[in-house]
């Protein structure tokens, strides 16, 4: 169970978050507690330590901020000792302490399979004697000794390493709201409580903007466990992700690719309309498409001859002026949940491509994949030097 700063305001709420944890325990639960800075103290932390230095080295802000996390788990014990519950505080300091991280400061990176270890170690034996690990989020250490911080976000990133490392039945995120909604309810009129969500799709919203649980998080979950994010009046509702999001992988598509451009656009929303029954129609499968003020530009797989069904189709209502074709193209897509955490990923797989003289002839980002296409001739080729560059298997 995780409980953000939001959920920690003063000792009414860490009382209420105590007897949540006290309540699954006589459930029969071994329960795992990760705690936040209490709400506001990082930022204050933050800001006096600025004031008082505009130089602090990161170093020294790490080892300042994780004070907040330090306090939070301090009380939370003592919110669990009137419920006579035997709590462990862990951090960074503790001999009990399992997040190991890189040494990069402010955006550390937790070493996972040494976590794993430390985790089955030292942090599984406290369960089976009955008492409540409470460990700080957000924070690690280095194999150096240094205190480093996880990022934004790092508390999740915390719950959710943990959970798969101790092959927890669920990570249970208490935030201040209810679950994950459609849209941000304070920017739409009528927002929906989404109740389930895979993996890829919690990650595609969360790198889009949404608040409710930062990627990197997702990069840690382990295929068989829930994540459930909720809040502290319906702990057992909420929102709940499913599935895992695989590591960093690169795909060859096994059809040919045909890029079509058409331009001298009228009316951008009714050609899509119209591309996709023409695609539909060919009996193609559109792989990608994109827009701009007077063309669109689509990638499509297979299908009987979708040149002619589209141009037929958007010359021949006025919808747009020509369609060009290139044909012989293969999509080469590298995705996977260390996507977005891997700076200068499209420049390593361009580069070596560039080099080779392989002509990119499209590429499209989002937040969980590349595509790249490339002359069929050159895909074989293409792929194994992107596959080269990044390290990972087909």
């Amino acid at each position: 169970m995780k409980f953000g700063g939001s959920v920690l305001e003063d000792e009414k709420s860490m009382a209420r978050a105590a007897a949540l944890v006290n309540n699954a325990q006589r459930k029969g639960f071994g329960v795992v507690v990760v705690v936040s800075a209490m709400k506001g103290v990082t930022d204050r932390l933050l800001s006096m330590s600025k004031k008082l230095n505009p130089n602090a080295s990161p170093r020294m802000l790490d080892d300042v901020l994780s004070v907040g996390e330090r306090t939070s788990a301090r009380l939370f014990a003592t919110a669990l000792a009137a419920y006579d519950i035997e709590a462990e505080v862990i951090d960074p300091d503790s001999r009990y302490w399992p997040i190991v991280t890189d040494s990069r400061h402010q955006d550390a990176s937790p070493i996972v399979e040494e976590t794993k270890r430390k985790s089955a170690e030292l942090v599984l034996p406290l369960l089976r004697e009955g008492k409540v690990p409470v460990i700080c989020g957000f924070v690690g250490r280095a194999a150096n000794g240094d205190v480093t911080t996880l990022g934004r976000g790092g508390s999740d990133t915390t719950a959710v390493l943990l959970g798969s490392s101790l092959g927890a039945k669920e990570v249970i995120l208490i935030k201040d709201v209810e679950g994950v909604f459609s849209s941000d309810p304070d920017r739409v009129s009528d927002p929906r409580l989404v109740e389930e969500l895979w993996g890829e799709e919690a990650s595609l919203l969360a790198s889009g903007g949404a608040k409710f649980l930062h990627s990197k998080a997702l990069k840690y979950k382990s295929d068989n466990l829930k994540i459930r994010v909720t809040s502290i009046e319906r702990v057992d509702s909420g929102t709940v992700i499913h599935g895992e999001l695989p590591d960093l992988q690169l795909e060859v598509h096994p059809e040919e690719v045909t890029m079509l451009t058409i331009v001298g656009v009228t009316s951008p929303r009714d050609c899509l309309t119209v591309v996709h029954e023409m695609i539909e129609a060919s009996k193609a499968t559109l792989l990608t498409m994109s827009f701009e003020a007077t063309s669109i530009l689509l990638y499509v797989a297979g299908g009987n001859n979708p040149l002619e069904t589209i141009h037929n189709a958007m010359v021949g209502r006025g919808l747009g002026k020509a369609v060009s074709s290139y044909e012989g193209l293969t999509m080469i897509a590298v995705k996977g949940s260390g996507l977005e955490t891997q700076p200068g990923l499209i420049q390593r797989v361009t580069q070596p491509l560039a080099r080779a003289g392989v002509n990119v002839y499209g590429m499209v980002t989002i937040s969980s994949s590349i595509r790249v296409f490339v002359s069929s001739e050159k895909a074989i080729e293409a792929a194994e030097m992107i596959k080269s560059a990044l390290l990972v298997d087909k």
